[in-house]
């Protein structure tokens, strides 16, 4: 058995991309269709033909995992060496919660079937000195809003397939967006799941970041900006050999791979990198109390928008991304105003207690979720245990002797300081840098 990745089409007269796939006897298509608020540029470019073909390369990993075959085949698309591992890093360690989850062992395994590049791309596209910038709808992508907005950076919110809080935190931005809309094989979603198919996680950042350097050379714009912060490096188990990390994608060691690769495809002409790297959970969290105008519209959870899209509570506090968030929270943001964001005391519920010891480390594994570090979680709660406002509430209470046998008050203490310091591993241009930090201080 064989996954086959056909040569993508692009049709510049009504702004729709075609990416076709086989499995089997199994045929699908997708589409992209980009908004046709202005003329198109470079869509005749050495750098757009590369990057389509890469996307299309990408984006199968929502077909690829319905059977999981050890072989990829790309007969019409070349790849240099550089492009060839980044596929095959999407395949495996992007796919890697896909793989743990189902027990499938990939890893080392894949062979990826492609015709080598013939030549470098040599002609740089013009791009304008400005960013285009994924708007998620979370707390994340806001702190990005409001550096770039403070350090004078222009920039244009971008989402692919807009729903619920990204529709609702764009109209706070007041800047207009690109929107990009996805559509997805119907037989695929039909099928993944059903008996003799597997179904499960795939890599969306890096899936986003593909459509967002199309729309890139499309609308003109020399740099991505991500929200990525550097916990998302850490994994969540090791599986067959690896760590399984469920936001591979949004990882420093992917933000460097993909950079590189869409650096190449352009001589050098697009920049990707995330504006957040250098920040901890909880240092984004205390820049994001600064401001309140997405109190009542921004959410992190999956389980209410994310996947539903409907117009119920923006947070279902039940979630481990909602218990994450209200706990880092926690320690910077005024109680009252952190319930009426939530609409109850997530800490006060002794049904919770088995989700905190999870993410903090206490029982279990590292939530399938975008959530920080353990140490972090852990730290976080350890400093409400002498928080007069939170003190006395049944998780911080329940939980607080288990992390102080655990770590060691010395130990969260000082975890908690370094949760506030910026790392220097980060892949933000030393121009971006001089502009932003002194409105992170």
């Amino acid at each position: 058995m064989q996954f086959l990745v056909e040569r993508p089409q692009f049709d510049a007269a009504i702004g729709v991309a075609r990416f076709g796939y086989r499995l089997d006897d199994m045929h699908f298509v997708e589409t992209l269709a980009f908004p046709r608020t202005q003329a198109f540029e470079h869509v005749d470019s050495p750098a757009f033909s590369q990057l389509l073909n890469l996307t299309a390369l990408v984006l199968g990993v929502s077909y690829f995992k319905l059977k999981a075959p050890l072989n990829i085949v790309a007969p019409d698309l070349p790849l240099n060496d550089g492009q060839r591992a980044f596929i095959i890093d999407i395949y495996e360690n992007g796919l890697g919660e896909f793989y743990a989850r189902n027990n499938l062992r990939r890893f080392g395994r894949l062979v990826l079937d492609a015709p080598p590049a013939d030549a470098p791309v040599t002609d740089v596209p013009s791009l304008p000195n400005r960013a285009l910038l994924p708007i998620g709808g979370g707390k994340d992508s806001l702190v990005s809003v409001e550096l770039l907005q403070a350090a004078g950076i222009d920039f244009t919110p971008f989402a692919v397939n807009p729903k619920g809080p990204i529709l609702t935190s764009v109209a706070k931005i007041g800047a207009p967006p690109i929107y990009v809309t996805r559509t997805l094989d119907a037989e695929m979603m039909r099928l993944a799941g059903q008996p003799g198919y597997f179904n499960g996680h795939v890599p969306s950042t890096a899936i986003n970041s593909m459509i967002a350097a199309l729309s890139a050379l499309l609308f003109g714009f020399n740099q991505i900006v991500l929200s990525n912060e550097r916990s998302a490096s850490e994994g969540n188990v090791e599986f067959d050999g690896r760590q399984a990390n469920h936001q591979h994608s949004k990882s420093l060691g992917f933000e460097r791979l993909i950079a590189e690769v869409l650096a190449d495809a352009t001589a050098g002409a697009l920049q990707y990198f995330s504006l957040l790297r250098p920040y901890s959970e909880a240092r984004i969290a205390a820049l994001f109390v600064r401001q309140t105008r997405y109190d009542k519209v921004f959410s992190s959870c999956n389980r209410n928008f994310r996947l539903s899209g409907h117009d119920g509570p923006l947070w279902c506090g039940e979630c481990p991304k909602c218990h994450f968030v209200f706990l880092i929270f926690a320690p910077v943001m005024d109680k009252q105003r952190l319930i009426e964001i939530f609409g109850r005391n997530l800490l006060n519920d002794p049904d919770h207690e088995a989700s905190f010891r999870e993410l903090t480390g206490l029982a279990g594994q590292k939530p399938w979720e975008c959530v920080g570090e353990i140490l972090e979680a852990a730290a976080c709660l350890f400093a409400l245990t002498t928080t007069p406002d939170w003190e006395h509430d049944v998780i911080v209470a329940t939980l607080r002797v288990d992390l102080k046998a655990q770590y060691g008050a010395a130990t969260l203490t000082a975890a908690r300081q370094a949760l506030l310091d910026d790392a220097d591993d980060h892949h933000i241009p030393a121009a971006v840098v001089a502009r932003v930090a002194p409105h992170a201080l």
